[in-house]
């Protein structure tokens, strides 16, 4: 039933990619001293494929799956059967894709895909569990507005992409949720979850060619029909902007981030660079400055997040109430620092030996190496070795990290997200700025 296949080597481990006549995508990556094995089934939908009455349904769809399937319809029938051979297993949905995983000892191989592949071929969204979940979603809803660190994420979301669907909650709001039906619920999963949206690793000790004829035999009949797209994103921005949300918090937390690129751009390899130089480790720019040399915060980050079509760098950190403007000045004075300055060799080398070590002590588990060919596979189509990952990092220079740092922090680019004892944006407007 193979179509096509692909093998490659990445450093110290091994995958081979087949498609299958139905299209579904298969990653096999094989650990053989490895005492575990990671079943992980991902598909090309999350909350940028909904429309606005739909929005949550992708995250809806996960947490149903969990709730009862043709072989096992209650949701304990799911639960005590993974549990009873001691299996880590979970769900997740992002703007665009959904995972389902469970990891256990390597002897319960195909337990594993017996288990993970009836959730995903054949739920019975029984109503009754539909109704219970729904409060179940609306207070996890509730929960994260009440965390100020999401909230700022959510509100920052909001800000740079506005109502479309890049700028909605991923879970959606408690309306929507509300007005889920059976019907719109099966209608969503038979559009979206099919083979060709449908990427399948399996990642630990197992027998290979018997773990592909499993998965052959197992989705044989599976939907084929073409993949549905997501509308693009639409991006617009000439002057900077911030928003607020009022809080009663002790700290606080702001996320500082500008628009940046898709996942495929050429330029992510610098923008790793960047971002690291920035704020990632102990010793990066922003540490030292916010919290080792102005003891202003406890947290503090620079992470860059890329998609298919749009991307952006976020600066995210939680700052003494009294102290906000110093911390936001302290912020935006490294990224002029970027800007203005060319990074040293030592600092340069430094964070690319950062990105170097972390990406490989990220791989030492099954879960892990699952999670990076999956990720890579739904968003860039394919699936780059850490080897070919770390030489594009190694041939960054100083000069690209500059370039770069020039294109993005200007101050038409500049976003703010706030959330503390703040009802306007007025009295940041004066300094929220690069200046020249």
């Amino acid at each position: 039933m193979a179509k096509s296949s692909e093998s490659g080597i990445l450093t110290r481990m091994t995958f081979k990619k087949t498609i299958l006549k139905n299209g579904l995508r298969v990653i096999m990556i094989p650990m053989a001293e490895n005492p575990s094995v990671t079943v992980l089934v991902m598909v090309s939908v999350g909350s940028k494929y909904e429309t606005k009455s739909q929005n949550g349904l992708s995250h809806f769809l996960e947490h149903m799956v969990f709730k009862g399937s043709i072989k096992r319809p209650k949701p304990s029938d799911i639960s005590r059967e993974l549990d009873s051979i001691g299996a880590q297993y979970n769900a997740f949905t992002s703007h665009e894709f959904t995972g389902y995983y469970a990891k256990a000892d390597a002897r319960h191989a195909d337990k594993i895909v017996d288990v993970v592949s009836d959730m995903y071929l054949n739920p019975i969204f029984d109503e009754k569990e539909m109704e219970k979940e729904k409060g179940v979603i609306i207070e996890e809803i509730r929960m994260y507005n009440d965390l100020p660190q999401q909230r700022a994420s959510d509100l920052f979301m909001e800000l740079l992409y506005g109502d479309q669907p890049a700028g909605w909650n991923i879970a959606g709001k408690e309306e929507t949720v509300k007005a889920f039906t059976r019907e719109a619920l099966a209608s969503y999963r038979a559009g979206y979850y099919t083979c060709p949206a449908t990427t399948i690793i399996v990642s630990g000790s197992f027998k290979e060619d018997e773990m592909n004829n499993l998965i052959e035999k197992t989705f044989a009949k599976a939907g084929a029909s073409p993949v549905k797209t997501k509308l693009s994103v639409t991006e617009k921005q000439d002057h900077s902007a911030i928003a607020v949300s009022f809080k009663e918090t002790d700290q606080t937390h702001l996320i500082i981030g500008v628009r940046t690129f898709p996942i495929l751009d050429p330029r992510i390899p610098t923008m790793h660079v960047l971002s690291t130089i920035l704020g990632r480790g102990m010793s990066s720019r922003l540490f030292s400055k916010m919290r080792e040399e102005l003891g202003i915060c406890y947290y503090i980050k620079a992470e860059h997040e890329p998609f298919t079509d749009h991307g952006f760098l976020g600066i995210s950190a939680g700052v003494d109430n009294a102290r906000v403007r110093e911390g936001i000045e302290g912020i935006l004075g490294e990224c002029r620092r970027l800007r203005d300055e060319l990074v040293l060799p030592q600092e340069l080398q430094k964070a690319q030996d950062y990105i170097a070590g972390t990406t490989m002590l990220g791989l030492e588990t099954s879960d892990a190496r699952a999670e990076f060919c999956g990720y890579q596979e739904i968003l860039k189509n394919r699936v780059d070795s850490p080897d070919e990952l770390i030489s594009k990092i190694r041939k960054v220079t100083a000069e690209d990290v500059q370039k770069l740092a020039r294109e993005i922090f200007v101050d038409s680019g500049l976003n703010m997200a706030i959330v503390g004892k703040f009802k306007d944006t007025t009295l940041f407007k004066s300094y929220f700025t690069l200046g020249k």
